[in-house]
């Protein structure tokens, strides 16, 4: 993951309330962990992105009760979080699943979706049919070109956070395309790749830890709240 990946990748600072249920008062920083991962990989208003990563720390030794039939008790935390949050114009990476005459549907950090429609590849590439499905050739490099597999980097058009941050994209600006091919004739990517390893690793590893966390976590009768307010939901640069 290059220095196009992390451009959308933030850290954050938030005191957040995290709501235990009783049965977990014996461990409470294992039930604030175990609820934190639940929003692991998932869009939240009040964090503007979705959370990749998260440590904490508990606040004090108090909490407060909530009224009702079961008394669950707030423990406030103080989160430092890695998150997630595409804006429209921002250059992401992506190794594409599929591809056809009319679209190309790639995978951003191995969980979120992206999709560019014909629109925004016709004026750079033309398709070229095969067995195995076919690939785009670069009108104006036959050796530049993107198939099933490849990695590539595009514009952000639009994100849908209804959809989890389902990224629309685009090849039309500079510097965007296959990496492979870029890496030896882009020479502004190039010295994004050199620039970025070391950071971009550690970010890796972050996202790596949180994914097993997030397979092994059960779910539990717990509730998050923030002190943020919500955001709207919708990022489109035709606003901008």
């Amino acid at each position: 993951m290059a220095a196009a990946a992390m451009e959308a990748i933030r850290h954050a600072e938030a005191k957040l309330t995290v709501y235990v249920h009783p049965s977990n008062a014996d461990d409470v920083r294992r039930a604030v962990a175990r609820q934190l991962n639940t929003l692991l990989f998932s869009y939240e208003d009040r964090f503007d992105g979705v959370l990749l990563a998260h440590e904490f720390q508990v606040e004090g030794r108090k909490a407060k009760l909530m009224d009702g039939l079961v008394p669950y008790f707030g423990v406030p935390v103080h989160a430092s979080m890695l998150l997630f949050s595409p804006q429209p114009g921002m250059i992401l990476e992506g190794k594409v699943e599929m591809l056809g005459k009319e679209s190309i549907h790639a995978i951003v950090l191995g969980v979120f979706s992206a999709a560019i429609m014909s629109d925004d590849i016709a004026d750079r590439f033309r398709f070229k049919r095969k067995r195995d499905g076919g690939k785009f050739i670069s009108k104006s490099d036959r050796g530049h070109e993107i198939k099933r597999g490849s990695m590539i980097r595009f514009s952000v058009k639009r994100v849908d956070t209804e959809m989890n941050c389902h990224i629309t994209g685009s090849l039309v600006p500079p510097h965007t395309g296959s990496m492979l091919w870029l890496s030896v004739h882009d020479a502004k990517y190039a010295s994004e790749i050199n620039n970025s390893k070391r950071k971009s690793r550690d970010v890796d590893i972050k996202i790596e830890q949180s994914v097993h966390d997030h397979t092994t976590v059960n779910n539990e009768d717990t509730v998050t709240d923030s002190e943020r307010p919500r955001k709207s939901r919708k990022r489109n640069d035709d606003a901008n």
